[in-house]
């Protein structure tokens, strides 16, 4: 589908505007401010990768950096980025990142010894 993105004059954002002409028809308009002071950006484009191209880039040492495995938040920020690259819903980990770590949350402490 022919999607364009536009940087609007007016509040300064990025708009994705769906265009089914092929001229720009005069109609268009910032879906944030109504503006129609709208400039055409170069829209970034995207490659299809296979599962086995995805599995190695998460196997990337560099893709591990920064991961304390003492820490869930860094844990789920791993799994986050995992489960995006694998185009899984993850939206239960956003829950996670978003709660204040005490490094112990999640963690059942009833097997102990």
């Amino acid at each position: 589908m022919p999607i364009y993105e536009y940087a609007c004059h007016g509040c300064r954002r990025r708009s994705s505007i769906l265009i089914l002409t092929p001229r720009r028809p005069n109609s268009i308009a910032c879906q944030y401010c109504g503006s129609s002071e709208l400039e055409r950006l170069l829209s970034r484009f995207s490659a299809l990768k296979s599962e086995e191209s995805r599995m190695e880039a998460l196997a990337e040492p560099a893709s591990l950096s920064g991961l304390d495995e003492s820490d869930p938040r860094s844990v789920a920020r791993l799994m986050k980025n995992m489960g995006e690259e694998m185009g899984e819903d993850v939206s239960d980990l956003d829950a996670m990142l978003d709660q204040p770590s005490n490094g112990t949350e999640g963690i059942d402490h009833s097997d102990s010894f």
